[in-house]
């Protein structure tokens, strides 16, 4: 085993915030009509927020600025929005149950923690979400681990957070979770920072896939989840593969179980069903994989989606995690 590193962002992070964005407009539609389409796309930072996409629904539009300061809590955001309807060509092969797109999608589980994540994602987010309750605001945290498995190093970045505090609140982490009290701690690297989120950055959607997912260790295939409704399998399969992969890991009693799904657009069925447990590879039997079938399965229709774009998409309880 090598040295193992993952990181996490907090929901004031720029890209967190148009992820949260993109799946609020997501909701606000699903709330109208539950099999309305959407791919809304953010783009924010320096007191502008643009939002496009292909939004197909029987509901009236909802209200985009009304989301987006909400979320970014600033009342003079500048909004712009260009928004139309889905394609008639990709439409007419979702139209009869075909995958919106083609793609991989990448399921895992492990033994490895609760949550069934790797070590190193979970202790990184959970670090995140601690120190989140005292400064929430925009910031990063990275966790490091040894060959051993045991904690190496500890990088955290926040904003209006000062160094001696911060480094108080990773002490007291590390020391809260039983963790190696020697390992090294990395405390607002740059200096302390009080200008955060669009005020200094800009963020887009679906830029922290490997925080979305499992970490830097796990491949991903598909692309971003956030402002997606679940006739695009880039969301739904990648939801039904982590479900299927739990569903394996407790059955078979396995350490560790990767699955791949493929689609094709305006195909129903995978052209790709792989489990593989503890190393073994076979084919995934017992599970409806057409998008129909995994809306179904899952109830992915219902407004539920803005918490996904907070810390991730797996391992926080939601309903393909159980």
């Amino acid at each position: 085993m090598f040295y193992r590193t993952a990181e996490s962002v907090s929901p004031k992070h720029p890209d967190k915030l148009c992820d949260q964005i993109s799946d609020a407009i997501l909701d606000a539609y699903l709330a109208k009509d539950p099999t309305a389409r959407v791919a809304a796309e953010t783009c924010g930072g320096h007191g502008v927020v643009f939002v496009t996409g292909e939004i197909t629904s029987t509901a009236d539009a909802v209200n985009v600025e009304e989301i987006v300061k909400r979320i970014t809590g600033d009342p003079k955001i500048e909004v712009h929005t260009k928004i139309v309807q889905q394609s008639p060509e990709i439409a007419q092969g979702v139209d009869v149950g075909g995958a919106g797109d083609q793609g991989i999608m990448i399921g895992y589980a492990c033994s490895e923690t609760p949550e069934m994540l790797p070590l190193e994602v979970v202790l990184a987010r959970r670090l995140n979400q601690f120190i989140y309750a005292k400064f929430p605001y925009d910031g990063k945290t990275q966790v490091t681990l040894n060959p051993e498995g045991q904690l190496d190093s500890v990088v955290a970045s926040f904003q209006n957070a000062p160094k001696a505090e911060l480094e108080a609140l990773i002490k007291q982490f590390i020391a809260d979770k039983g963790l190696n009290e020697g390992a090294k701690i990395i405390a607002n690297p740059a200096g302390d920072w009080n200008q955060g989120g669009f005020e200094a950055d800009t963020g887009l959607t679906g830029r922290k896939l490997i925080v979305d997912n499992y970490g830097p260790r796990i491949p991903i295939g598909g692309g971003c989840f956030s402002g997606k409704d679940a006739t695009k399998v880039d969301r739904s399969a990648a939801y039904m593969a982590r479900r299927v992969a739990v569903d394996y890991l407790k059955k078979r009693n396995a350490k560790e179980v990767f699955v791949r799904l493929a689609y094709a657009i305006g195909l129903a069925e995978p052209l790709e069903k792989t489990v593989i447990i503890d190393g073994q590879p076979e084919e995934i039997e017992g599970y409806d994989l057409t998008p129909a079938g995994i809306i179904k399965a899952l109830d992915l229709r219902r407004p539920i989606y803005e918490p996904t774009a907070r810390y991730g998409h797996f391992g926080e309880g939601f309903d393909w995690d159980k």
